[in-house]
């Protein structure tokens, strides 16, 4: 960490670059954060709200979906772009040191951009449905902090083994995307039957969503069973640090 902190140009550099190629030569540039998401919301409100009717304790279900929706892509877009960030800059890494880790890291600065975005868009439809703030706002760094923790979590491990094993950059992606069928994203918890609820416990992320619902919506707070995901996740977390601190030396050799 003390050696991303005195690279942290590099890492900002790399940042900066990814954001103006992401928008660059797009004829609606950055709207297209603000129509992708609205797309999916309004393919599952249609879906969820109209035609199964879903309970979301009295809370406008785009609301609901969206919070959930905003904090899975998030997550989504580290893990994927995260895990395929020591690839993708094969020649970078060929050319000059720096540390390895600052890769992973700068996606997670790119995707706040567009999760930025889009936690705007949540407020002004919160403002419009009248469905305003509540006091619990002040815990939602900590929510934010988890999202991007649980994603690092999975693309420090999927960077590293995808340098041997190229079969990961297949397989992850498309377990991370089957995901969200597992998630609460677009459902309310309360479909799951209660024998199958440790099933949600240990998947970090549900409890992750839950607390953005609670903390900005003013939903049930998540119960604290979901602690054992977060735990899951954190030991996750160190253990692909470790992994990644002894293959850093062998990435240009093997990549």
């Amino acid at each position: 960490m003390k050696n991303i902190f005195i690279y942290r140009n590099i890492l900002f550099t790399l940042s900066v670059r990814d954001i103006k190629a992401k928008y660059s030569q797009t004829f609606l540039g950055i709207l297209w954060s603000v129509l992708q998401p609205l797309t999916g919301l309004l393919i599952f409100t249609i879906f969820f709200a109209k035609l199964i009717k879903v309970d979301t304790h009295g809370i406008p279900y785009p609301l609901f979906a969206f919070t959930g929706m905003i904090a899975w892509y998030f997550f989504v877009f580290i893990v994927n772009q995260g895990g395929m960030s020591l690839v993708d800059s094969e020649y970078l890494l060929k050319k000059i040191y720096f540390p390895r880790l600052i890769l992973p890291i700068s996606k997670v600065l790119v995707g706040l951009v567009d999760f930025g975005i889009s936690v705007i868009l949540l407020l002004v439809i919160m403002i419009i449905s009248g469905h305003l703030p509540k006091l619990t706002l002040v815990y939602f760094p900590i929510f934010l902090g988890l999202t991007i923790l649980s994603g690092l979590s999975v693309a420090i491990w999927l960077s590293a083994l995808t340098i041997r094993f190229r079969d990961f950059q297949h397989i992850i992606p498309y377990l991370v995307n089957f995901g969200i069928w597992m998630t609460p994203v677009f459902y309310p918890t309360t479909l799951i039957p209660q024998k199958y609820q440790f099933v949600l416990y240990l998947n970090p992320m549900a409890g992750i969503i839950g607390g953005f619902r609670w903390c900005l919506l003013g939903d049930v707070r998540p119960p604290i069973q979901y602690l054992v995901g977060i735990i899951i996740m954190v030991l996750v977390f160190i253990t692909g640090l470790i992994y990644f601190d002894r293959i850093e030396r062998e990435i240009v050799d093997l990549i």
